[in-house]
């Protein structure tokens, strides 16, 4: 990384240049170094004050802008710029697509270094706000206080946040009053449980010193119109949590499955933890071509679910199924892609490394009548090896879909071992898919490529790519 320098630097005049990694931008200074800013357009010109030097490049801020690039939009969210997330949003959305599609050709071409075909065209999304079906709040007795607040002199009484992490920042977190990625009554329910919470006196967490009994709020809807509230309480205080529970459920009867966790660990996540049901029930339903699958607290389902079923059709386009198929789908999740081909195909086996994502998947079949997919459970690298192709059968097609780390090596070695005529590559990282193709480059030829946009103002894109066998 080089050795850190504090001395700060102030470069006049200079022009943004491109979008970089992490949903930073990229300017040169007059020593050729490379800056890296936030909260800024390529097209802008602008006065950079430099935070941290290192030894390639630095990092800065924008403190006076000369002139706007002509693709810089107003952001809509008052909270732009303070909060974490949404780092596009003033940029238009034809020239955010336009800068996804570049970095997955770019790290395609650089990392992968692989003939390419010409790209299908970047599929962005019809909803480019309150697109997500997810959202994690955190509750935080000593809220961030924004530059206008301090400059304001005000002493504030109550510090108390419910909101999103400062990036950095764990134990800072923002108060958000309105945020535009998750449909209504997403905000109503957020801005009762803090005002009630305030009104009642419950305490909201401490992260430093570990106490209070409020520490996370979950929010989870469906294309359904079903609705998913769970609370994380961090002390075991029946009267406050029965308090603050039955009036959500009075306030919101449309809540579907109202849930709560009690987590008294160091770290807040669920996923070691027993959730409890405390109305409705334990899981809200998606659809998705009149496929139903249900979506407990611990679910991983993808974020953007009108997004997500178009992502799925292409995935089953790149397939090119007949009906005569075995399909491998491979991290398999919950076995929502496994099942959305599953009528296009012979038989599908799905493999995945989270036993509940395992039980999902079987619940899931059951429901929707598919009796043509077979779900197993282990860790990928251990469980795709010989004895589990001589038992399930050689596939005709594999699907994958690995999380951002790519494909173990050990996984890329096994298809290549058994060959397939065809791969389906689905990835939330290019640079790790790039990788894993280069590897692949010489049994197969990449012969179609389609990036497809799931998050809407931020630099994250997914990626589709078939492999067929030279």
């Amino acid at each position: 990384m080089g050795k850190r320098h504090t001395e700060k630097i102030i470069f006049e005049n200079i022009a943004v240049l491109d979008a970089g990694a992490k949903g930073v931008s990229v300017a040169k200074a007059p020593d050729g170094k490379v800056i890296f800013l936030p909260n800024v357009v390529p097209g802008d010109v602008v006065d950079i004050q430099t935070l941290k030097k290192r030894k390639a490049y630095y990092e800065g801020k924008a403190i006076k802008i000369h002139s706007f690039s002509e693709h810089r939009i107003e952001a809509v969210c008052q909270h732009f710029g303070v909060c974490g997330g949404c780092k596009w949003q003033n940029m238009n959305y034809n020239q955010q697509l336009f800068y996804k599609n570049q970095e997955v050709y770019n790290n395609l071409k650089r990392i992968g270094k692989i003939d390419l075909p010409n790209f299908e065209p970047i599929l962005g999304s019809k909803k480019q706000f309150f697109y997500r079906n997810k959202m994690e709040f955190g509750f935080s007795n000593s809220r961030w206080m924004t530059d206008q607040e301090i400059q304001s002199g005000v002493e504030f009484d109550n510090k108390n946040a419910l909101g999103f992490h400062i990036p950095r920042m764990w134990d800072k977190i923002l108060d958000i009053s309105t945020c535009h990625l998750q449909e209504d009554p997403s905000n109503s329910i957020r801005n009762e449980v803090r005002d009630f919470a305030n009104t009642h006196n419950l305490t909201f967490f401490n992260p430093r010193n570990h106490e209070g009994l409020l520490r996370t709020l979950m929010i989870r809807t469906a294309s359904t119109g079903e609705i998913m509230v769970l609370i994380q309480f961090f002390e075991d205080d029946t009267s406050s949590r029965n308090l603050l529970m039955n009036h959500l459920a009075k306030v919101f009867p449309e809540i579907t499955s109202l849930l709560y966790v009690i987590n008294s660990k160091p770290n807040d996540t669920i996923y070691d933890q027993e959730v409890k049901l405390f109305k409705g029930r334990d899981h809200i339903l998606e659809e998705m071509e009149g496929l139903h699958f249900s979506i407990n607290a611990k679910s991983f389902y993808q974020t953007n679910s009108d997004q997500a079923y178009e992502l799925y059709k292409i995935t089953r386009d790149f397939a090119g199924l007949t009906g005569n198929e075995l399909v491998y789908d491979l991290y398999t999740g919950t076995g929502t892609i496994a099942q959305f081909v599953s009528k296009n195909a012979k038989k599908v086996i799905g493999i995945e490394s989270v036993p509940e994502a395992i039980l999902d998947a079987k619940v899931n079949a059951d429901r929707n009548n598919i009796s043509n997919c077979e779900f197993y459970v282990g860790d990928m690298k251990n469980v795709f090896n010989d004895d589990f192709i001589a038992q399930h059968g050689q596939p005709d097609v594999i699907i994958t879909d690995p999380p951002r780390d790519g494909m173990h090596k050990d996984v890329v070695a096994q298809i290549l071992k058994i060959a397939p005529q065809k791969v389906v590559y689905v990835s939330c990282n290019s640079a790790t898919q790039a990788r894993d193709l280069a590897l692949m480059d010489e049994t197969y030829k990449v012969t179609r490529v389609r990036p497809v946009d799931m998050f809407p103002q931020t630099h994250h894109v997914e990626n589709v790519v078939l492999l067929e066998k030279r």
